[in-house]
């Protein structure tokens, strides 16, 4: 069911200080790394069948399903059991969070499907929507869930059970997600039942009590009302923003106590995404002030590791206190996800340049560094240890929580590119990514198309058709911007200008004229004036080195938002002339091949020489981020 224009019009994302995103269906990803990863992510939405997204739905609706399954596994073997069921955290009737992927897939599919019109993977999103319905039906016309409401009386009791809130708001974040991006008022009308149940069942307990129930992990339960009540209208689901409201950690927050340290950090980031939901939806000042004062303390007031994520084994670490807590389990995909997610929220509140370079730097050092570029599968984690390898999931076997942001996190891709901001009357190139945008503006249309000619991914059929160009691999990235309109239509883009740039930024025409291009604010303003106009953008870096804040004679290495990673099976110290410069003992590393400029390295002056890559390039090799230092 395809809700009316009008009705999709008020679903649009709240502007706050006039930035708004591009519209959802407006942006094309162009060939490119972005792209490759967004096809890879589509093609593993599509292999999933909807019996098995839905078989703990059904199990718990008692509806029979048409395939053959067993409780438990016949074999550890994959290959002897069949891929004819979901194991992992959704194993039937074995695991606590069985039936949370579902929502997950839903949320994917639908925001895949609105932002590239994939008619099949709307077909599917509207048909698991209707099983939906029918599993609410037959649990008795609001319970809609792949776990039952005991596990939820078990959290109010003190009793053991596993998040059953978090895998509870999956289901509810789909379905809102599939009527947003898709129009599904199906979609909407089962969320608004499951939410009913939640307002009787919260409304029985104390403030005090309920509270003790919010300690256990809810996820992001309060963003869910937030996008019910923008939707609906309905003041049930204000009422229920104001019990879910999380005063032990809010209120702390706001008051500047560090309530963060060693505490699990997705527990938190999904619980501050709704609060940034409420402030947008309600305009109640309180919201925001817990969104402002949560990024102080997780981000700015905490540090991160050089690929801009943060966490040890799920948890949050001591404020700039890494040197002990590099291990097997850093950087949770999740934690990675959602704090990308409260970046933008908050560039779009503030026009801060510096939160899209956080978004940029987890997006290569953690969002593609976490996909495999050859199966599509999540790693968990991150493993920042010396000598480590990326642990990779299973298309069938696993589902962690990872894998279920990791699915939502590659139909993202096209969404942060591109802004509009009304305060300079200005659309805004945020990230360097080869894409495509057509913005309605009040004279007609306007087309921005971004291009990155120095990407080391190869495009078009024939690699040996590419320019000769320069001697060896430029100290800079060059973007095109291309704009095109009516001959009456002028416009006027902001093209981000990176933390990471070193030197002064250069603008010419497609002629090689230089363009007079002001920085404002981080941004350079390009100024189109109809017709069709070429900018092409020079940012140079430097490859430079980040230290743990802790132990500073410990470095990683940097090139513009590329963390590079060292082959080798163990921590390798390097031995320099100089503590300050040890970037002086890298050189470039098989720079060349066809067309294509490459970004390696290799330690010189050392025993033994080591080659470094981007992290993101990493698949199965050993490789450490960080190397000690030692002088001769």
């Amino acid at each position: 069911m395809a809700a009316s224009a009008r009705t999709r019009q008020s679903w649009k994302v709240t502007m706050v200080n006039g930035i708004s995103p591009a519209e959802l269906g407006s942006v094309t990803l162009d060939p490119g790394l972005f792209e490759q990863r967004r096809a890879l992510n589509r093609a593993y939405l599509d292999s999933l069948t909807d019996e098995n997204l839905l078989q703990n739905h059904r199990l718990e609706a008692g509806i029979d399903s048409s395939f053959t399954w067993h409780l438990q596994p016949t074999s550890g073997d994959p290959s002897e059991r069949g891929l004819d069921r979901h194991w992992g955290w959704e194993t039937p009737g074995g695991s606590q969070m069985r039936g949370h992927f579902l929502g997950h897939w839903l949320s994917a599919a639908a925001r895949e499907a609105a932002a590239t019109g994939d008619a099949v993977l709307r077909a599917r999103a509207h048909r698991v929507v209707a099983e939906l319905e029918r599993c609410q039906e037959a649990n008795g016309g609001e319970w809609v869930f792949g776990v039952p409401p005991v596990f939820l009386d078990r959290v109010a009791a003190g009793r053991e059970v596993w998040a059953p809130q978090y895998n509870l708001h999956k289901t509810l974040m789909g379905l809102v997600d599939a009527a947003r991006d898709l129009g599904d008022q199906r979609a909407l009308e089962v969320a608004r039942r499951a939410g009913r149940w939640f307002a009787r069942w919260s409304a029985s307990f104390t403030r005090e009590q309920f509270d003790d129930v919010l300690d256990v992990e809810t996820g992001g339960m309060l963003e869910v009302w937030a996008d019910l009540l923008e939707l609906t209208g309905d003041e049930v689901f204000r009422d229920l923003l104001e019990r879910y409201y999380r005063a032990r950690l809010f209120d702390p927050l706001v008051a500047g106590v560090d309530v963060l340290t060693n505490t699990h950090a997705n527990t938190t980031i999904p619980e501050v995404l709704g609060a940034a939901r409420a402030f947008e939806v309600t305009g109640e000042r309180r919201w925001a002030d817990v969104v402002h004062a949560y990024w102080r303390c997780a981000v700015t007031e905490r540090g991160t590791f050089a690929t801009g994520g943060q966490t040890s084994g799920e948890v949050w670490t001591p404020p700039f206190e890494f040197a002990a807590r590099r291990g097997g389990k850093n950087q949770e995909h999740c934690v990675v996800h959602n704090t990308i997610r409260l970046a933008d929220v908050l560039f779009r509140w503030t026009g801060d340049s510096s939160y899209l370079d956080h978004v940029e730097r987890n997006l290569y050092n953690g969002i593609l560094a976490q996909q495999n570029p050859r199966t599509g599968m999540v790693a968990y984690f991150l493993p920042l240890a010396g000598g480590s390898r990326k642990r990779w999931g299973h298309p069938t076997e696993d589902f962690w929580c990872c894998h279920g942001t990791l699915v939502q996190a590659h139909t993202r891709h096209s969404s942060y590119v591109f802004y509009e901001d009304a305060r300079a009357d200005a659309l805004v190139v945020a990230q360097f990514v080869n894409a495509t945008w057509t913005a309605r503006r009040p004279g007609g249309p306007v087309t921005v198309q971004v291009a990155r000619s120095d990407s080391a991914v190869r495009v078009g059929p024939d690699a040996n058709a590419g320019p000769a160009g320069d001697h060896h691999r430029p100290q800079e990235w060059r973007v095109s911007v291309t704009v095109v309109s009516g001959d009456d239509v002028p416009a006027r883009v902001r093209v981000r200008v990176p933390g990471w740039v070193h030197g002064e930024p250069a603008v010419s025409t497609a002629g090689g004229e230089e363009v007079r291009a002001e920085a404002v604010d981080g941004f350079l303003v390009l100024d189109h004036r109809g017709g069709r106009s070429e900018f092409h953008v020079s940012l140079p870096h430097r490859l430079r080195v980040e230290p743990v804040p802790d132990e500073p004679t410990t470095v990683a290495f940097v090139v513009g938002p590329l963390v590079l990673a060292g082959l080798t099976d163990a921590e390798t110290a390097l031995v320099v002339d100089d503590l300050r410069h040890p970037e002086a003992h890298l050189a470039p590393d098989d720079e060349r091949q066809w067309a294509e400029w490459l970004r390696g390295y290799r330690t010189t002056g050392q025993e033994r020489s080591t080659r470094l890559v981007p992290l993101h390039e990493v698949v199965d090799q050993d490789y450490s981020v960080y190397f000690p230092l030692r002088t001769r």
